[in-house]
């Protein structure tokens, strides 16, 4: 059976087992807000895979880089920072080659010529 990659179904044993760590160092991450598993109708935790290579990398970053829990919270939120960003950038990107290509462009945004490169301006309600 193949589970979804954000799909809950992997205990705390299992998950430390796999990865070699103590059903209580998941606990901490936990407390730290470092990872948030789901929990079942009988609260008992469970990781889905994304969950586990959140953990990989907290782990990467505590025994390979020396940084601490602190550190690893401010380093996983500036990394969805910049993960949000590029979403944003490509969603952005993909919007300018549409109007590009369709030369139309909606009622709320314009295209500004500027020495043949082009800025794409939104106007917002």
């Amino acid at each position: 059976m193949i589970h979804q990659y954000d799909e809950p179904v992997y205990l705390i044993s299992i998950v430390a087992k796999v990865l070699e760590i103590h059903p209580q160092t998941l606990r901490q991450y936990e407390r730290e807000n470092l990872v948030t598993p789901s929990r079942s109708n009988g609260r008992i935790r469970l990781y889905s895979q994304k969950d586990i290579d959140r953990i990989k990398l907290i782990l990467r970053l505590t025994r390979d880089l020396g940084v601490n829990l602190a550190g690893v919270d401010i380093i996983l939120r500036l990394k969805e920072n910049v993960d949000s960003m590029e979403q944003d950038i490509l969603s952005l990107r993909q919007e300018v080659l549409k109007a590009k290509n369709s030369h139309t462009v909606s009622h709320d945004k314009a295209l500004v010529a500027k020495k043949s490169i082009y800025d794409m301006i939104i106007f917002e309600d």
